[in-house]
C-alpha cells in the first residue's frame, strides 16, 4: 500500500514556523506537538523568515489583474442589468409576458 504525502495549507505552516521563532518549545516537542518532523520544522522556519518581507510589498500584479478582472465582470453585470430592463419594459409595452424572476 502506497502512502501519499500530507499536504499542509499555507496558514499550518505560518502557524508552526511562528511557534518555531518564539523557541517557546523546542523543535523536537512541535515535532511531536504536530506530528512532523524537525527537519520540516526548521525548513518551514527558514521560507517564513525568507518571505517576511512580501507582508509589506505592494500589491502584486496578480492583485491588479484580479481587480481589473472583477471591474471588468461588474461592468458586465451592469450591462445585463441594463439589457434585461429593457426587455421587461418592451415587452410590457408588446403585452409579450415574461416568466417570474425566481
Amino acid at each position: 500500500m502506497k502512502k501519499t504525502r500530507k499536504k499542509y495549507d499555507a496558514k499550518f505552516k505560518a502557524q508552526v514556523a511562528i511557534e518555531a521563532l518564539k523557541e517557546r518549545e523546542t523543535l523536537n516537542e512541535l515535532a511531536a506537538k504536530y506530528e512532523l518532523s524537525p527537519v520540516m520544522i526548521s525548513r518551514w522556519k527558514s521560507e517564513f523568515l525568507a518571505n517576511a518581507s512580501a507582508a509589506f510589498d505592494a500589491p502584486k500584479k496578480d492583485d491588479e489583474a484580479f481587480e481589473k478582472e472583477k471591474n471588468r465582470y461588474l461592468s458586465k453585470i451592469g450591462d445585463l442589468e441594463m439589457q434585461l430592463d429593457f426587455a421587461k419594459r418592451v415587452s410590457k409595452k408588446l403585452g409579450i409576458p415574461l416568466p417570474a424572476d425566481d
